[in-house]
């Protein structure tokens, strides 16, 4: 079983903020493999079904961003996981707009959704699909740029990328994070 963890925040007023980028794109694997959400169980909402041959469950954590460890240490022991079968999606403010960037491991890089996460998992030997939304203007706390909506313009760049992130996650199901990486990783694309 692999197990794709978008992050982001549950709630109408969040739903186009670029810290939910990661409900984004599962839901967007969601519609392409013809997957249902349920809400309620394992501290957020689930769709299973397959990827290929593979079984695969994507996850909503609905425990807000900051407590999204939560949720992912319920399903990891209800699915009885290992964490690098866990692939978690989320923004980054340190890659510019429309970049990814898959990773075997890592630090949170100061992602309070990561931070939860590795504490409730006690290791960070998890990968995880960074997702570009670009540093906050100056003047912005970073806190209300990232709750905050994307402007019109990068709408465009957004949908792309969206639809890169899911293509990765697909490829990490199918080939494993090496080969992800070696794909998606790339500047020129």
């Amino acid at each position: 079983m692999k197990i794709i963890v978008g992050l982001g925040n549950p709630g109408f007023s969040y739903r186009s903020t670029r810290h939910n980028l990661g409900f984004m794109v599962v839901n967007a694997l969601a519609r392409r493999r013809g997957m249902r959400f349920r809400r309620g169980r394992l501290h957020g909402a689930v769709a299973e079904g397959r990827i290929g041959k593979e079984e695969v469950a994507l996850i909503r954590p609905l425990t807000f961003m900051n407590l999204s460890g939560r949720c992912v240490a319920a399903v990891r022991k209800h699915y009885r996981c290992e964490p690098a079968d866990l692939l978690v999606i989320c923004d980054d403010i340190h890659l510019d707009l429309g970049r990814l960037r898959l990773r075997r491991s890592g630090s949170a890089g100061g992602h309070k959704g990561l931070i939860s996460i590795i504490e409730h998992l006690h290791t960070q030997d998890f990968p995880r699909l960074r997702m570009g939304i670009g540093r906050p203007p100056e003047g912005v706390r970073g806190m209300d740029y990232v709750l905050g909506a994307f402007r019109r313009s990068e709408w465009p760049t957004v949908h792309e990328m969206i639809a890169r992130a899911s293509e990765a996650a697909e490829t990490w199901v199918y080939f494993g994070i090496e080969e992800a990486m070696n794909r998606y990783n790339r500047k020129d694309l």
